[in-house]
Order: structure tokens, then sequence, then C-alpha cells
């Protein structure tokens, strides 16, 4: 069976009411969803890619974080700035972002 996508990006929108865990909704996880899907069709990729926001990956404190499959690397602590490195390193090179990667114990 072939996937409908050759790569998926899920960013975590979470939402939790004040007071409880952090969350990566309320740290711009909307926004990232945005420039991914600004950046990637800008580049017109010969792909079928797809970023789409998601509930909770379950590591909030880690956020804002970013899963993509079919690796099911997860990216932590991401800001706007990252996405453009996130593709070009991970997407178009096959290189995962050491600095923003979830590592045991983060």
């Amino acid at each position: 069976m072939n996937p409908i996508f050759d790569i998926h990006i899920f960013v975590c929108n979470n939402q939790r009411a004040s007071g409880e865990k952090l969350s990566c909704g309320d740290r711009h996880g909307l926004s990232l969803v945005a420039e991914f899907k600004t950046q990637l069709n800008a580049l017109k990729l010969p792909l079928k890619i797809r970023a789409q926001k998601a509930g909770c990956l379950g590591i909030c404190n880690f956020g804002p974080t970013i899963a993509i499959y079919p690796e099911g690397i997860f990216y932590v602590g991401v800001k706007l700035e990252d996405v453009k490195e996130i593709i070009e390193s991970h997407i178009l090179n096959k290189k995962t972002v050491e600095r923003l990667l979830l590592k045991n114990g983060n």
C-alpha cells in the first residue's frame, strides 16, 4: 500500500487552560503550520507533503513540538526561524537537525 503522503509533518497546536502545563498552541503552533505550508508550497517539490496541526504530542515541556513521518522524528523547541532549516536539512537532504531533535531526557 502506498502512503497518501511522502512526508507528513504534524505540528502540535494543543491549547490548555491557563495555569496548566505549557502548551504548544500557546507558543505559535498555528504560525508554524502556516510557515511550513508557505515555504513548502514555494519550493514546488515533486513530493506529496502535508503540514498540519495536531493535538497534543505528549511532550509539552519541550514544545513547540513537531513530528515528521514516515521517519517518526520529533523536533522540540521549534521556532519560526527553524522551519527553513528543517525543510532544507530534513526534507530536502535527509539530515536530522540535531540541535532540535528530541533526545532521551532532553
